[in-house]
């Protein structure tokens, strides 16, 4: 079963995606195609092997229907309504463009069994504290308005949910030292980043390593990318930078992907001399 609770992560950076009409209006056909089958999300979700929230996600147009939506809900809802999610499924991914490598990836993150981030740019979005949050989205061009800025820093905190619902999911992190040392935010956003980067790398799944400032070999010089394990146990990659992403399934691209993070655990500090670093610099402000 899909245990899905909110994902992190376009690149952390990156604006968390708007409530589409498209997908709010699937959301609003879905869920009455389920009323029309005498069924509540509780009834409906193992039926299509997905969790209740996930189906709520999918119904309130928060969450891109995964492709093989239609064909799980034929036995719970018939044949015809599963025709008509397939023909809507299909729609709403010409009309949703390059925005479905988002929302694919928000599936599949929410669903792995393990995850692998490095990121050179800004802090991953999972570790985020509140205050870096609004720090990035405050500094965001084109400017968000108020309320804008507020809906992003929401949304990005529910996906923080994340690590903590899912416990048997390995995470692991290699995040450039030079992130921390530049100390964006001002030193009570650093104090608050440091504070939640040592908490979280205290959690059983979680493993945070610093690359250290200075390093001869460096195999992540092609920029920050994500790494998914899912349930059958297929790796998936992901890129995202200014505003535009990639899903990468390609067998081949996906092995130099994985052997480049590989690499540089090995180059990173140790997740204990990381932590140990994170105190020294914690200390220090």
């Amino acid at each position: 079963m899909h245990d899905t609770t909110n994902g992190d992560d376009p690149a952390a950076g990156a604006p968390e995606p708007e409530l589409s009409d498209s997908l709010k209006t699937f959301g609003a056909v879905l869920k009455a195609l389920r009323d029309e089958a005498h069924l509540t999300q509780e009834q409906f979700a193992p039926r299509v092997g997905y969790s209740p929230h996930y189906v709520a996600k999918i119904e309130q147009g928060k969450r891109f229907p995964p492709s093989d939506l239609a064909p799980r809900a034929e036995d719970p809802l018939g044949p015809v309504a599963s025709r008509v999610l397939t023909a809507a499924i299909r729609s709403l991914r010409r009309k949703a463009g390059l925005a479905t490598w988002f929302h694919q990836w928000a599936n599949i993150e929410e669903e792995a069994v393990t995850l692998h981030a490095y990121e050179c740019t800004v802090i991953p979005g999972l570790l985020q504290p509140d205050a870096y949050i609004r720090a990035l989205f405050d500094q965001r061009l084109p400017p968000l308005t108020t309320d804008q800025l507020e809906r992003q820093v929401e949304a990005r905190q529910a996906r923080q949910q994340l690590l903590e619902s899912r416990p048997n999911t390995q995470f692991s992190f290699v995040i450039e030292q030079a992130l921390l040392e530049r100390r964006f935010g001002g030193t009570d956003v650093a104090r608050q980043l440091l504070d939640n980067l040592l908490e979280q790398g205290e959690r059983r799944n979680v493993e945070v390593q610093l690359m250290p400032l200075q390093q001869v070999d460096h195999a992540g010089l092609d920029g920050p990318f994500r790494l998914a394990e899912t349930p059958d146990n297929t790796w998936i990659g992901y890129i995202e930078a200014q505003d535009t992403s990639m899903l990468v399934t390609d067998a081949k691209r996906v092995s130099a992907m994985h052997q480049r993070y590989g690499r540089m655990r090995s180059q990173a500090m140790s997740h204990h001399a990381s932590a140990s670093r994170l105190r020294e610099m914690r200390g220090a402000l």
